[in-house]
C-alpha cells in the first residue's frame, strides 16, 4: 500500500500517453509538452496494437512509465454504436485490460483512465452526479460502449483495494476542438454542425435544416480545457470515485446551432425537421467535485468554436471521411 500525496509530476519522469494521436490524447500532449514534460511516449496503432496483450505487455516492461494516461478507445456515434455493440464492447474491454494489466506489471505510479458520460443512467437526475453510477439502465443506443468505460473504472478501483497505486479516473462531457472526427457518418453534434454550415456557407444555401426541435440541452467542453483538467487531477486528486470534468453549464441544442452559424458566417435560415427524434431532453454533469479540487473550465463556447472552425478549415484537405 502507497502513501500518496498528489503534488507536481515530475517533468523529465517517463510519461506514455495511450491514444496520444486521439482527440483527447493529442490535447493531452500538447498540454505537457508547453508545462515543461520532456519524456513523453506514444504510439500509433500501426506500431503498437493496444488489443494485442503480449504486445502491449512487452511495451511497458522496456518503457516503465511513472505516469499514464489511459485515453485510447473505439469510439463513434449513436449510429456506430448502435449498429456494432460487439466491437465497442470487446475492443475497449481488450484496450483497457491489456494497458491497465500492464501498467499494474510495471507498478506505475499513478495512472488517469479516461471514461465518457455515457456511463451514468439514462434517467440520471440533472445535473448527473458521480454517484449516480450504477443507480439505472443505461442509454440502449451505446450500452455497450459504456459497460467497457465502467468496466474500466472498476478496474481502476480495483486497483487501487488490491494494490494500493494511487490510480484515478475522469469522466469528460462532450468533447470537442482541434483534431476532430467531421466525418458525415462518424462525428458527433458539434463537428457535425460546423462541417454542415460551413459548407452551406461556402455553397451560398438559403437553408439549413437540423434534425430534431432544437429544444435538448447538451454541455460542451473544449478539449484543450479538458486536457489541462486532467493534469491537474493527476496533480492534485486522489481517491477512488471517477470525477465529471465539465464546464458545469450547458446550451440547447439551437443556440449552439446559432453559434456555429455565426462562427462560419452563414447567414440562411435555420430550419428544423420536427419529425426526426430529440434524444435525451438533457445531459449535463455536476463538476462540484472538480471544482473542489479546484479547476473549472476557462474556454467559452463561442471562443471554442470560432478556435475549432479556424482548424477544421485549417485541415480539411487532411481530414477522416
Amino acid at each position: 500500500m502507497t502513501h500518496f500525496v498528489p503534488g507536481p509530476l515530475e517533468r523529465d519522469a517517463p510519461f506514455y500517453i495511450a491514444g496520444h494521436r486521439g482527440l483527447v490524447g493529442s490535447a493531452i500532449w500538447r498540454k505537457l509538452e508547453s508545462e515543461g514534460f520532456t519524456n513523453l511516449h506514444g504510439q500509433t496503432s500501426s506500431e503498437l496494437d493496444l488489443k494485442d496483450r503480449s504486445a502491449v505487455s512487452s511495451y511497458m516492461a522496456s518503457l516503465q512509465p511513472r505516469y499514464l494516461v489511459l485515453a485510447a478507445a473505439k469510439v463513434g456515434g449513436i449510429l456506430a454504436n448502435n449498429t456494432y455493440p460487439v466491437d465497442f464492447l470487446t475492443e475497449n474491454l481488450q484496450i483497457q485490460v491489456n494497458v491497465l494489466d500492464a501498467a499494474r506489471e510495471q507498478n506505475v505510479e499513478r495512472v488517469l483512465f479516461l471514461g465518457s458520460s455515457c456511463i451514468y443512467p439514462k434517467l440520471a437526475p440533472q445535473p448527473i452526479r458521480e454517484d449516480s453510477l450504477l443507480t439505472g439502465h443505461l442509454e440502449p443506443t451505446n450500452d455497450a460502449y459504456a459497460i467497457a468505460k465502467i468496466a474500466g473504472i472498476m478496474h481502476v478501483q480495483a486497483v487501487r483495494r488490491q494494490y494500493g497505486l494511487p490510480w484515478i479516473s475522469a469522466m469528460p462531457t462532450n468533447l470537442y476542438g482541434p483534431g476532430d472526427n467531421f466525418s458525415p457518418e462518424g462525428s458527433h453534434v458539434l463537428p457535425a454542425l460546423i462541417r454542415r454550415y460551413d459548407e452551406a456557407a461556402r455553397s451560398g444555401n438559403s437553408a439549413v435544416t437540423n434534425w430534431g426541435t432544437g429544444s435538448p440541452r447538451r454541455e460542451f467542453l473544449h478539449v484543450d480545457d479538458m486536457a489541462e483538467a486532467c493534469l491537474h487531477l493527476l496533480e492534485h486528486y486522489d481517491g477512488p470515485e471517477q470525477v465529471n470534468v465539465g464546464t458545469g453549464s450547458d446550451v440547447t441544442i439551437k443556440e449552439l446551432a446559432e453559434t456555429v452559424a455565426s462562427a462560419v458566417g452563414f447567414e440562411g435560415s435555420i430550419e428544423w425537421d420536427t419529425s426526426k427524434p430529440d434524444g435525451t431532453p438533457q445531459k449535463l454533469l455536476d463538476v462540484s467535485k472538480l471544482a473542489n479540487a479546484g479547476w473549472t473550465a476557462k474556454m467559452n463556447l463561442q471562443d471554442g468554436v470560432m478556435d475549432t472552425v479556424n482548424w477544421y478549415r485549417a485541415n480539411q484537405s487532411g481530414l477522416r471521411n
